[in-house]
């Protein structure tokens, strides 16, 4: 008989070699198990300033939009895209899909709430001035000097 046949250690280091083999298949196959992911702040905000900027990171992708308008994307998966909001409710959908055709979307709700008018800056009252503008004289016969 060979002296490593029955030997322990053979045996853990065959098991040991198994288990590093199955984490890094786990490793690489973890693309097609979970597919495609966008992280942003998916809770409803409210903001008053029109212009903002969406930022976010997406991992396992292959496209990114943002209401069906392609993004662009860094190499480690950040985005940044601006946008200008509607007053009231404003729904953004990112929608992101991976090199197997697997789709994920993330809806962001923002609630965009403009400023009152400011007192310092309103016009002053109407204390009963009226303006008043000149009509141009339209029965004013041209002059030819001579």
């Amino acid at each position: 008989m060979l002296p490593y046949r029955d030997s322990r250690l053979t045996k853990l280091a065959i098991g040991i070699f198994f288990v590093i083999v199955l984490g890094y298949a786990y490793f690489e196959a973890r693309g097609i198990l979970y597919g495609p992911r966008i992280h942003v702040s998916s809770a409803t905000t409210e903001v008053s300033d029109p212009f903002i900027t969406v930022k976010g990171q997406a991992d396992r992708i292959s496209s990114l939009s943002m209401n069906g308008k392609p993004i662009t994307v860094t190499e480690d998966g950040a985005f940044s895209e601006p946008y200008l909001l509607a007053p009231g409710l404003n729904r953004i959908a990112l929608d992101a899909r991976d090199k197997y055709g697997r789709e994920s979307r993330e809806i962001i709700e923002i609630v965009y709430t403009p400023h009152p008018a400011d007192s310092s800056v309103a016009p002053p009252p109407d204390q009963g001035l009226a303006a008043t503008s000149t009509p141009a004289a339209a029965s004013s016969t041209p002059s030819v000097a001579q």
